[in-house]
């Protein structure tokens, strides 16, 4: 499948967006974060890119995990400092890997346009396993995050174990990642405003990036939803 090669209207806006919220944040807050704006910049890059399918997201990807994982763990926040290190880093290989396999390709083709991902959707069994999975793994990493002093244990098992799921489903090309992806950017921005009320570093920077992920994920829904019609039947683990 062929993509046009752009950025929609909307993506531009996400991308002019999260660049110009930095530079408000800096003036207003008096100090420039370079560490917390490139952050941002690289994920709001690097999901925009997903959403439309390209397979360049995976290069903004491994600056995005690799600087959110220090940000992180300065914050107290263990949970997604582990996530991004030990899991999010690695998976940006194993995506670029996988959505190769499944059409997508760094280069345009004779016409000028990328190829982008096959998507494809689970089944209603897998659905089920992928509910039992979240919710089991939730409910453990919360006692696990409470038990190392964690200062928001439950809101940061719920985006550490979500993620892992998405970014899974996210390497193999299942459109539902998406809702994964929606709640977790919803308990994100709920769990940095409380690093925010603490003074946590970067933590404002953070709450700004986790509202631009929202709506690109809102909006990734949309557009995988369609991606995944034109491409079905496509419901089994290849």
């Amino acid at each position: 499948m062929k993509g046009k090669g752009i950025l929609s209207v909307f993506d531009i806006c996400l991308i002019i967006g999260i660049g110009v919220m930095n530079v408000l944040y800096s003036v207003f807050s008096g100090t420039v974060d370079v560490i917390g704006s490139v952050t941002g910049i690289a994920g709001v890059l690097c999901v925009v890119l997903v959403a439309k399918g390209s397979i360049w997201n995976y290069l903004f990807g491994l600056a995005n995990v690799s600087l959110y994982a220090y940000v992180s763990f300065k914050a107290g926040l263990y949970g997604d400092a582990a996530l991004n290190a030990l899991y999010y880093l690695p998976m940006q290989f194993v995506g670029w890997w996988q959505w190769r396999r499944r059409g997508a390709s760094a280069r345009g083709g004779d016409d000028g346009r990328e190829s982008v991902v096959k998507a494809r959707r689970l089944s209603p069994r897998q659905l089920v396993l992928v509910a039992a999975v979240c919710a089991a793994g939730i409910g453990g990493g919360t006692v696990l995050l409470d038990w190392l002093d964690d200062p928001q244990p439950f809101k940061d098992a719920v985006t550490t174990v979500l993620s892992i799921v998405a970014q899974f489903l996210m390497a193999l090309a299942f459109m539902e990642q998406w809702a994964l992806w929606i709640i977790t950017n919803v308990v994100s921005v709920a769990m940095w405003c409380v690093c925010v009320s603490r003074d946590d570093p970067h933590a404002g920077l953070m709450v700004i990036m986790w509202l631009f992920y929202l709506a690109n994920s809102v909006n990734g829904l949309r557009v995988w939803l369609k991606l995944s019609r034109k491409d079905a039947p496509q419901n089994n683990l290849q």
